[in-house]
């Protein structure tokens, strides 16, 4: 009873040395982060590819291109990534065709120069929002682990120097010893795989819509190019 009672988890933790302790808590502070960011970011994809959608249904009806402009320019926040990229485009467009009518020295091909660049500006913003916690995600993925078998090193390394103190050593000396230094990995490994597999996924995601971002662009660019023939 008492070996059990002694090779219980909690037990084990608080037990445990002041360092290998110290590694358990930060992982376990990195692994609160880590899913705030998971849960955050799987909202933030699934919303985005939402309005993605919305928004593409929207463009692709056939309506008033200055009124969808309007909509979206009034709403941003809420209007969604693609749209945002658009309502930058068709505000340059309109912007630089005003500047052009009354200018000699600009031409509609610099119009469109103008609309694409504020576009692909739109799109870095967008990406740089939305690729937001990866690299920590990645960072946490790859690092965990390591960090969590340095607190197995140090815990094991103790157990063994607590061995140099006894005549005659047993498994249920070294036991608890080395079960609490294991208890690190574990720690480790629980904080990196989740990390590791949000990861994944979420650049996944992210670059199939940065495929439609740019699809849009370029299409939306074409539309330009001929409207202003």
């Amino acid at each position: 009873m008492n070996v059990t009672q002694d090779l219980s988890f909690i037990a084990l933790i608080t037990n445990a040395h002041l360092i290998v302790q110290l590694i358990m808590a930060l992982l376990l502070a990195v692994s609160i982060i880590s899913w705030t960011y998971i849960f955050k970011k799987l909202f933030d994809v699934r919303g985005a590819r939402k309005q993605t959608i919305e928004f593409e249904k929207t463009f692709w009806a056939g309506g008033n291109l200055h009124a969808l402009h309007a909509s979206a320019g009034s709403n941003r926040a809420n209007s969604g990534a693609l749209a945002r990229i658009f309502e930058a485009g068709m505000g340059e467009y309109i912007k630089g065709k005003q500047a052009a009518a009354s200018s000699r020295d600009m031409n509609m091909g610099d119009v469109l120069d103008g609309a694409r660049r504020a576009m692909r500006a739109a799109f870095q913003r967008e990406m740089d929002a939305l690729e937001a916690h990866l690299a920590f995600l990645a960072s946490v993925g790859s690092v965990s682990p390591y960090i969590g078998l340095l607190g197995t090193v140090w815990g094991i390394m103790n157990a063994f120097r607590g061995l140099a103190n006894v005549q005659q050593a047993t498994l249920s000396a070294v036991a608890p010893g080395i079960a609490e230094a294991l208890i690190a990995t574990a720690i480790g490994l629980f904080a990196a795989i989740p990390a590791v597999v949000a990861y994944n996924r979420f650049s996944h995601d992210i670059d199939r819509l940065a495929i439609r971002f740019e699809s849009f662009v370029e299409e939306f660019s074409n539309i330009l190019q001929r409207q202003s023939r």
